[in-house]
């Protein structure tokens, strides 16, 4: 949190840790999104989401941009037939229309103590069951990107 000098940050706190992870993809084009919750963030989980990924809607040909993490790069991985992926440079998030996403996602789960895991993921569920797809073309919807996947795959 960001205060003025001198000034303490006054913000819910509770000293416990537990995570979870969010998989997703969102396409600026349809507004379409799949999401996926899992207990880890490794090549195992992400083999899961991309197999998720894979089977909604196959006959679609889905391009994932994704940024550099060890699990993206993991020789164990099976990328399906209908998608492909494409990494951005080292230390370019910027880049990604999905960061905007995930933006959406903490600002609206930040600042709460949540009591349990439990109630974050009930939190997390809720957002993702009431987004549409005219918020996420809205959100991750760049006229930049738009314009050059038009041009370069006559989408």
């Amino acid at each position: 949190m960001i205060t003025a000098k001198g000034v303490k940050p006054v913000a819910p706190y509770l000293h416990r840790f537990d995570n979870l992870y969010l998989f997703g993809a969102f396409s600026p084009f349809t507004g379409a999104s799949c999401l996926l919750e899992m207990p880890h963030c490794n090549s195992n989980t992400f083999q899961v989401f991309l197999d998720h990924l894979s089977a909604q809607n196959r006959s679609e040909f889905k391009i994932v941009i994704l940024d550099n993490g060890a699990f993206h790069h993991a020789k164990s991985l099976g990328i399906p037939q209908n998608i492909s992926l494409i990494f951005l440079p080292p230390y370019s998030p910027e880049l990604n229309p999905a960061e905007k996403m995930w933006r959406y996602f903490k600002d609206r789960v930040s600042m709460i103590a949540y009591k349990s895991i439990e109630t974050l993921q009930s939190k997390i569920s809720q957002l993702v069951n009431q987004l549409s797809t005219q918020t996420t073309k809205s959100i991750c919807g760049n006229e930049f990107y738009k314009n050059l996947f038009t041009r370069c795959f006559n989408v």
